[in-house]
C-alpha cells in the first residue's frame, strides 16, 4: 500500500494544512493556532488545566510550557483553589478575551468558508466518518506477537 492511499496520510495533510492556515492568521494577531484554540476553551468561571489539557490532547505537565507562555504574554493567569492546593483554574484576562474573540471569529469564517464549498451531504459524511475514525481509533488493539513468532 502506498503512503498516498492511506486514511491516516490525508487526515494529516489535512489537518498540516488547517493548522498552517490558522497559524498565518494567528500570527497576524501575535498568538498562535494552539495558543488560540487554549483560549476558546477557557470558561468565564475559568478551566481547570486538567480540563484544559484533556481538551487539547496533552498531559498537564505539557501544556505548562504554552500556559507560562500565555501568562507572560498577558492572555491568562492562574490561581490555586483554596479547598484543593493541586487544583488550578486558568482565567482569561481582558487582553486573552479580546484575543479569544478574534479566534473565534477565525474560526467561524473558516468554518463558513468551508460550508459554503461543501454540500450539507459532503459536510455530513465527512462528520459522520470522522467520527467513526475517531471510534475506531480508539478501540483499535495493537497487535501483539506471540512469543513463538519472536524465536522464528
Amino acid at each position: 500500500m502506498k503512503q498516498q492511499e492511506t486514511i491516516d496520510y490525508f487526515l494529516k495533510v489535512v489537518w498540516q494544512n488547517v493548522s498552517n492556515t490558522y497559524n498565518q492568521i494567528a500570527s497576524g494577531f501575535g498568538i498562535t493556532q494552539a495558543i488560540g484554540y487554549v483560549l476558546i476553551n477557557i470558561g468565564k468561571e475559568g478551566t481547570a488545566v486538567t480540563q484544559l489539557a484533556g481538551l487539547l490532547g496533552v498531559k498537564a505537565t505539557s501544556l505548562s510550557r504554552m500556559l507560562n507562555n500565555m501568562e507572560e504574554l498577558g492572555l491568562i493567569y492562574r490561581e490555586t483553589s483554596t479547598g484543593d492546593k493541586r487544583s488550578v483554574k486558568v482565567y482569561l484576562t481582558e487582553l486573552g478575551y479580546e484575543k479569544r474573540h478574534m479566534a473565534k471569529g477565525v474560526v467561524i469564517d473558516f468554518n463558513e468558508y468551508l460550508a459554503k464549498n461543501l454540500s450539507t451531504i459532503e459536510k455530513n459524511n465527512l462528520l459522520i466518518t470522522l467520527q467513526k475514525l475517531n471510534k475506531l481509533t480508539l478501540a483499535y488493539k495493537i497487535p501483539v506477537e506471540d512469543d513463538e513468532q519472536k524465536d522464528q
